[in-house]
């Protein structure tokens, strides 16, 4: 996470020097109380939208209550959410609606304490041997982000008593058929190989999409190079299914 950067009475005039970088941001009124905040994939684009002419009323309003505004550059669309949640949590902000009631939002999850961690959905805030993304608010947002892991990352995703039942029909589920699971319930995959997917999994939740995408490209590029092609391909594909998300959420 970058550090903060400020500009003072965003209400008179437009921002300046915001990056073009995701990011979460906080409008602050004149007793340095936080009144509204916000995340994006753009700060630019995000904060000079707010000084456009025909802004709604709650927009207007806020603006004109505003001195100041300050921004975290973020890596993820994760950990935007996370930093977002965790501010209007803190602040509890005049202009913000979202979190205001007692509601559980959901989370992605991977069980990181089981021979073959499993990615799940979960609301609950407590449960051992997990570790936690989100919160997701939009239902949108849960179930893209959950798609692209099991189609770029097909780690497991089934309850143990599946997992378990699979091992001894020697059966994979509907998943494993159409290639959202790796079924390491049938051997298909060896631990190192579907530890390695996990981490995948965790590094494109917390670094976001253009840094794994680099780093895959890199990875593809060397198992080429070492004329492992079927890896290669296979790391293709994950590029691939990342790429189309990153032009699904933009369009």
């Amino acid at each position: 996470m970058a550090p903060s950067r400020s500009n003072t009475k965003p209400s008179r005039s437009r921002p300046s020097n915001i990056p073009d970088e995701p990011g979460v941001y906080r409008f602050f009124d004149e007793k340095e109380r936080v009144i509204y905040v916000g995340k994006a994939r753009s700060l630019k684009n995000r904060l000079n939208s707010y000084f456009q002419k025909n802004v709604g009323e709650k927009t207007y309003r806020m603006i004109h209550a505003a001195h100041r505004v300050d921004w975290t550059i973020v890596r993820s669309e994760v950990e935007a959410l996370q930093l977002e949640f965790s501010w209007i949590k803190s602040e509890n902000p005049e202009f913000n609606v979202q979190f205001r009631d007692d509601k559980s939002y959901p989370f992605l999850a991977l069980s990181v304490n089981e021979e073959f961690p499993r990615i799940f959905i979960t609301r609950s805030e407590r449960i051992d041997g997990i570790r936690r993304f989100g919160p997701f608010t939009h239902a949108w947002a849960l179930r893209s982000t959950f798609d692209v892991i099991q189609r770029a990352f097909p780690v497991r995703s089934c309850s143990k008593s599946n997992f378990e039942k699979a091992k001894r029909t020697k059966r994979q589920c509907l998943l494993g058929d159409i290639g959202k699971c790796s079924a390491p319930c049938i051997g298909r995959i060896t631990k190192p190989d579907h530890d390695a997917l996990v981490e995948g999994v965790i590094a494109f939740l917390e670094k976001g999409d253009d840094e794994l995408l680099a780093h895959l490209a890199q990875e593809m590029e060397e198992a080429a190079s070492r004329e492992e092609f079927e890896r290669a391909a296979l790391i293709r594909d994950r590029i691939s299914s990342i790429t189309k998300a990153q032009e699904s959420a933009e369009a």
